[in-house]
C-alpha cells in the first residue's frame, strides 16, 4: 500500500451541524441529559438589571465551571481557550461555530462583581443534589464525614506573626453548664462564665483589666484567609481544610471550607449543622474517622438520634504503663479502681470538663505496680473522665 502524504492545510468547508459531529456517547451529552439547567435562571435573576445591554447567558457561565472541573482542565483561563476549539464544549454551551466564546476576563468579572458575594453557588449545588435525590442516586441512610487539606497558593515563608483572640467553641456554653451541675453535685463552687478571662493590673490607669485569652498564629501575606498547616511528615504550608460529608455512592451532601489550621474536630460542627439542617430526618448513621472521637462530637450525634461509627483509637499511653481502660470506673460510687484494687476518689471537675480522680499517696508509695502506673513525685495517680464520657463510651462499644 502506497504511503499517503498530506500537503498543507485542508480548507474544506464542513457542512455538518455541531449536533451531528458530537458522538452520542460523549460525556457532554450525558451531562446535558441528566441535569435540567434552566433552574439557574430564577436563582440569578435578582443579580441582573432590567436595563442596559444584554448580558452573557448565566447558564453558559456556570456550565463553563462544570467543563473546567469535570474534564480536569484546572485553569479557568485555559478552559476558555479550550472551548474555542472544542466542538463538544461549544455544543454543551449552546455556542455556534461563528459565535464568540466568553473570554477569561468576561467570566472572572462576572464572578467577582455579580456572584462572589451571593449564595448562588450553594443554591445550584443544592438544586443539582435535589435532582440526584429525586432520581434515587443518593442514599441518605448512612453518611461519611472527613476533611481534606488543599494547599493555598501562598508562599510559606511570607507571613506575619499576629496575636488573635481564641474563639469559643460552639458547645462551650453547654459544656460549662454541665460542668457546673457536676461541681454542684459534688459540693464545689460553680465556675463563672468569665473565668477564662484573666485579671491583670494596668499600671497606666491604676485599674484591673480583663484580658481575653489569645494565641499567636502565622498569617499569610498572600492569602490571609488560609491557615498554616503542618501534620506528620507533610510539608508545612498555608492551606484550607474542606470538611465534607458524602453518601456511600460518593455524592457530596455538605461541605464547609475553613482555614487549614482549624482542627477537624472543630470544623466538624459547622459542616454537621449544614448537613442536618437539610437532611436530618433521613440520616440514621454517621461514619467518621478516629480523630472525631471526642465527647462533644459523640454527644451531638447521639442526641440527634443518629448512630455514630468510628474505628478503634489506640490509647495514647506511655509505653510500659497501664492503659486507661485498665482502671475500672464504678458508676455507683463515682470512683475508679486501679489494677491493684485501690480506690481513686473524685477530686474536682476542671474547666475543660474533665472530672479528676486521685489515688491516696499512701496506697501508691509502696505499691508493687507503681512503676507501671505513675511516675509522679508525690506518689499519686490521677485519672480523668469527661462529663460527657458516657457518649464516647457508647460510640466505642
Amino acid at each position: 500500500m502506497a504511503m499517503t502524504k498530506r500537503n498543507g492545510k485542508n480548507d474544506t468547508i464542513i457542512l455538518n451541524t455541531i449536533e451531528e459531529l458530537i458522538p452520542q456517547d460523549h460525556d457532554v451529552r450525558m451531562l446535558d441529559n441528566c441535569i435540567d439547567w434552566s433552574f439557574i435562571y430564577p436563582l440569578v435573576e435578582n443579580l441582573y438589571s432590567d436595563v442596559g445591554r444584554p448580558s452573557i447567558d448565566p447558564v453558559v457561565l456556570f456550565k463553563m465551571i462544570f467543563i473546567n472541573i469535570i474534564f480536569g482542565i484546572g485553569s479557568m483561563r485555559k478552559t476558555c481557550k479550550e472551548i474555542q476549539v472544542n466542538l463538544a464544549y461549544r455544543w454543551f454551551l449552546g455556542i455556534s461555530m461563528d459565535e464568540k466564546v466568553p473570554n477569561y476576563s468576561t467570566w472572572s468579572q462576572n464572578y467577582i462583581r455579580r456572584y462572589s458575594n451571593s449564595e448562588v453557588f450553594e443554591k445550584i449545588f443544592d438544586q443539582i443534589l435535589k435532582q440526584a435525590i429525586s432520581y434515587g442516586f443518593v442514599d441518605m441512610e448512612t453518611v461519611y464525614g472527613d476533611s481534606t487539606h488543599q494547599k493555598a497558593n501562598a508562599n510559606k515563608n511570607k507571613y506575619t506573626d499576629e496575636e488573635v483572640e481564641i474563639m469559643k467553641k460552639i458547645y462551650e456554653n453547654d459544656l460549662l453548664d454541665e460542668i457546673n451541675r457536676d461541681r454542684e453535685e459534688h459540693g464545689k463552687k460553680p465556675i463563672k462564665k468569665n473565668e477564662k478571662e484573666e485579671l491583670n493590673f494596668d499600671e497606666e490607669t491604676g485599674k484591673l483589666k480583663r484580658d481575653i485569652q489569645t494565641k499567636h498564629i502565622k498569617i499569610s501575606k498572600t492569602d490571609s484567609e488560609s491557615g498554616c498547616f503542618h501534620k506528620g511528615e507533610k510539608e508545612k504550608c498555608f492551606a484550607y481544610s474542606h470538611q465534607t460529608f458524602c453518601d456511600r455512592n460518593g455524592f457530596v451532601l455538605a461541605s464547609v471550607c475553613v482555614a487549614g489550621n482549624v482542627h477537624d474536630s472543630v470544623s466538624f460542627f459547622s459542616a454537621y449543622k449544614v448537613l442536618n439542617d437539610k437532611y436530618m430526618d433521613q440520616i440514621k448513621n454517621v461514619c467518621l474517622d478516629a480523630g472525631y472521637i471526642t465527647p462533644a462530637i459523640c454527644k451531638t450525634v447521639l442526641e440527634n438520634g443518629q448512630k455514630m461509627y468510628a474505628p478503634y483509637k489506640r490509647p495514647m499511653t506511655k509505653k510500659g504503663y497501664y492503659k486507661k481502660y485498665e482502671y475500672v470506673y464504678d458508676e455507683g460510687y463515682d470512683c475508679y479502681l486501679c489494677p491493684n484494687n485501690k480506690v481513686l476518689s473524685y477530686s474536682t471537675t476542671n474547666k475543660l470538663g474533665y472530672k479528676e480522680y486521685k489515688s491516696n499517696p499512701k496506697d501508691c508509695e509502696n505499691c508493687p505496680l507503681r512503676g507501671r502506673c505513675t511516675s509522679s513525685k508525690n506518689f499519686q495517680k490521677v485519672v480523668t473522665r469527661h462529663v460527657w464520657e458516657e457518649y464516647r463510651e457508647e460510640v466505642m462499644d
